[in-house]
């Protein structure tokens, strides 16, 4: 089977490789051409564990091509997947100008049956806007089938969810489509994957509501994180007695600064968004929004009691991105919080093991470190912002020297208080 994956974004990309690892022929196509010659390359416009391995590996198969020729990868491929961005505009609704681009350029170029499928995480209706669209634009008419498919891609982890998932979810009114797209999936059937179908309103709005869900156990467990320190209590206590409720389970029970990445902000707005086009309530999801956003701010009071007034203040931060194991500085927790430290006359020093240079496009006005040990001399005091492992078992002795003053605001609760407060540092986490 012949595929095409429009748009080499991270969904896009990750998509097209795996699929050439189960052996299927992909040619993914985007129109910035400095992105695909640098694909051609070899090349990795992100930073994903293991997925320059799958790239080169497929690419030297000669299942794996990259072009800018929407044209002719369309016309050999059975199933056409949109993968392009779809990024919030200001009132939270997705962006939906590029995704209208592609599919022009699709129903252009159509020369037979094809299975066109929404990868991209699109507001609930896309699907039948995108069957009447292509249908309109059409140069020469034929038949074709409309899909759903969203992805469930955790970054930093993005080639074992593909190769291993939870669920395949296919939305689809049709049967030719679906059988379709049962038949690219088979290689999972082997791992008795579960395989979803639904309608292509349900598959749109399961992605939706999939994100929002885990981002209300993030808000969740943060506000009682918060009740945590006014009581005096740990909040790990609470959340591991939570977590092993079958019901509830220990997954996203984790307190910090609250969530970022191109994911759960954009998905919990839009979901709002819908909400409101369909004329219902989204009270939950909108209260999640509002405790996220506050989360952050609350974070500037914890490292406020650490060292006074921030002005003239050297502050070290280890930790940039939204998460480990990628560089996306999409909506990280860390921007809004570097940069409020900034307003109030702090200067930082940081260290990413990953996202620096990804970074320097948000943050261009601090300074970088080579390493964890670098940022940290003669800081007044130590802030971790994202729980790379590297960070979990650093010199203490070390930090300790090098700090200005043993102070820590550990944001995302790597290290043990007790621990901490016996090497003699002043520590604070959150609900700790």
């Amino acid at each position: 089977m012949h595929i095409a994956v429009i748009g080499t974004g991270y969904v896009g990309l990750v998509t097209g490789a795996c699929f050439a690892e189960f052996g299927v022929e992909v040619t993914c196509v985007d129109v910035d051409k400095n992105k695909i010659a640098r694909l051609n390359q070899g090349i990795i416009p992100i930073y994903e564990p293991g997925l320059d391995n799958i790239v080169e590996k497929n690419s030297k198969a000669g299942r794996l091509h990259f072009t800018t020729d929407i044209k002719s990868a369309v016309e050999q491929a059975l199933v056409v997947f949109l993968a392009v961005g779809t990024p919030p505009k200001e009132d939270g609704s997705p962006d939906m100008s590029y995704y209208q681009s592609a599919a022009k350029d699709i129903a252009n170029c159509m020369n037979g049956y094809k299975v066109l499928v929404t990868k991209s995480t699109v507001p609930v209706g896309t699907g039948k806007w995108l069957r009447k669209f292509v249908e309109e634009n059409q140069k020469f008419k034929t038949n074709f089938g409309v899909a759903s498919n969203p992805e469930f891609l955790r970054e930093g982890a993005a080639i074992e969810d593909f190769m291993h998932p939870d669920r395949v979810v296919i939305g689809s009114n049709e049967e030719d489509a679906i059988a379709v797209m049962k038949d690219l999936y088979r290689p999972l059937y082997l791992i008795e994957t579960p395989i979803v179908i639904t309608s292509l309103e349900a598959a749109e709005l399961i992605k939706y509501a999939a994100n929002a869900f885990l981002a209300t156990k993030i808000s969740f467990i943060n506000e009682i994180a918060n009740l945590c320190d006014k009581i005096g209590c740990d909040v790990h206590d609470v959340a591991r007695g939570m977590g092993m409720d079958k019901r509830i389970g220990s997954k996203f029970l984790h307190p910090g600064p609250g969530f970022g990445g191109s994911c759960f902000p954009k998905d919990t707005r839009a979901l709002s968004t819908v909400a409101k086009q369909f004329g219902t309530d989204s009270m939950i999801v909108d209260t999640v929004i509002e405790v996220n956003e506050r989360q952050r701010r609350a974070m500037i009071p914890k490292i406020e009691n650490l060292i006074g007034d921030f002005k003239g203040k050297q502050i070290s931060v280890l930790g940039l991105s939204f998460k480990p194991e990628t560089d996306d500085m999409r909506e990280s927790p860390a921007i809004e919080i570097i940069k409020e430290m900034q307003a109030r006359g702090a200067k930082i020093k940081a260290f990413d093991p990953v996202a620096m240079e990804e970074a320097k496009h948000c943050l261009p006005d601090i300074e970088y470190a080579k390493d964890e040990y670098e940022a940290i001399e003669g800081a007044d005091v130590l802030v971790f912002l994202t729980e790379w492992n590297q960070f979990r078992a650093l010199d203490m002795k070390r930090v300790k020297n090098l700090l200005k003053s043993p102070k820590i605001a550990d944001l995302r609760n790597i290290y043990e208080p007790e621990d901490m407060r016996e090497m003699g540092f002043e520590y604070v986490g959150v609900g700790r």
